[in-house]
């Protein structure tokens, strides 16, 4: 089988790679060139992925396996999908997931059709995820599942994906690397961001979308407790670098764009038992007697919830409390280790009451 292997230029992709060669797929390699990263985010600091050096290992790689390589530009699309979308999310007060929507618009829908042309009937990268069926599962390591970042993919592109490393654990993966003889075997995780190496996301959004930000911290009130010079800066959860003296802990409750307004209250402010979201994607849609989990962040807990969908948007009813859910975050939902979908939080509630309304995301 021809098979398109994305190629980041870290251990899980080569490794990826490699194991699809020794099982005797005609394997092409492709990297993505997705922002041109400034000459830190190729230091080999661990952090950061996408920069030249990550290009350099990823052709290198294909090279040790003997299997032809190319390079994708896709700057352009990666502006407008990430970049911009993070940028004008981050203003609009919301907390966005670049990730989960890098993996929604370019790796398994530009990149899977851009596999299609080069003739090859699937499209594998290094995610520790499962499919099977055209339907998506955890990975066998919970400690390094990605699931939560790959429910955006459609059914059709899952049925041509292939995650080789689902059932695999870290240290297995670079004993794969050893015996492969990959350059790539010791190479550190990348962490954070990609385009945002020095990892300020709010002097990203002030480049990216310059504009007056500075405002008032206040309580549920309205009552000012304080200033800051840029809203954007703060996202739901947060205690520290509020620059505000309390006699109790104050976290951020919820950003209000329009008036420039970060909102703080007690912890207990923060205890959501519920969650609007929109923007939903199905892989499958549970029945109704199958019992449905909920994770609200990557490393969050799974909790047990129920669903009241509308049209164009899914009430979630949690059955524990979560605790700082933030609009424009993804919410994901699990049968077992099945991913049914997901979708991005538009406001959450608490025992006491609802927070306002926020912008559709």
């Amino acid at each position: 089988m021809r098979i398109v292997a994305a190629m980041s230029g870290g251990v899980d992709s080569s490794v990826a790679a490699g194991l699809l060669v020794e099982q005797g797929h005609d394997v092409i390699g492709v990297h993505m060139k997705l922002h041109d990263a400034p000459a830190s985010a190729s230091a080999g600091d661990g952090k950061h992925c996408c920069g030249l050096d990550d290009a350099l290992d990823a052709r290198a790689v294909s090279a040790r396996l003997g299997i032809p390589f190319y390079v994708l530009d896709l700057q352009e699309a990666f502006k407008r999908a990430v970049m911009d979308d993070f940028a004008d999310k981050y203003r609009r007060g919301l907390t966005p997931n670049p990730c989960v929507q890098c993996n929604g618009v370019l790796k398994f829908d530009i990149l899977m059709a851009r596999a299609r042309t080069l003739g090859a009937e699937a499209l594998a990268t290094g995610h520790y995820a499962r499919t099977e069926g055209g339907r998506l599962y955890t990975a066998s390591d919970l400690d390094k599942d990605q699931s939560y970042f790959l429910y955006p993919i459609r059914p059709d592109a899952l049925a041509r994906t292939r995650f080789p490393l689902g059932g695999m654990t870290k240290p297995t993966v670079r004993g794969h690397a050893e015996r492969l003889g990959l350059r790539t075997a010791q190479k550190p995780e990348s962490m954070e961001v990609c385009f945002i190496p020095d990892d300020d996301h709010a002097r990203f959004v002030d480049a990216h979308r310059p504009g007056d930000s500075a405002g008032d911290i206040v309580d549920e009130r309205g009552t000012v407790l304080g200033h800051h010079d840029a809203y954007h800066r703060f996202t739901v959860g947060q205690r520290r670098g509020l620059g505000i003296a309390a006699a109790d802990p104050l976290y951020v409750l919820r950003i209000d764009a329009d008036l420039r307004r970060v909102v703080v209250g007690p912890a207990s402010r923060l205890e959501h038992v519920g969650v609007e979201a929109d923007a939903v994607h199905w892989i499958r849609k549970p029945s109704e007697t199958e019992l449905v989990e909920a994770r609200l962040r990557h490393r969050g807990a799974r909790i047990p919830c129920r669903l009241v969908e509308s049209a164009d948007s899914v009430e979630i009813q949690l059955l524990a409390p979560a605790r700082a859910a933030a609009p424009g975050q993804s919410v994901v939902l699990y049968s077992g280790d099945e991913v049914l979908g997901g979708a991005t939080i538009r406001r959450a509630w608490t025992v006491n009451g609802a927070a306002p309304e926020y912008p559709p995301v």
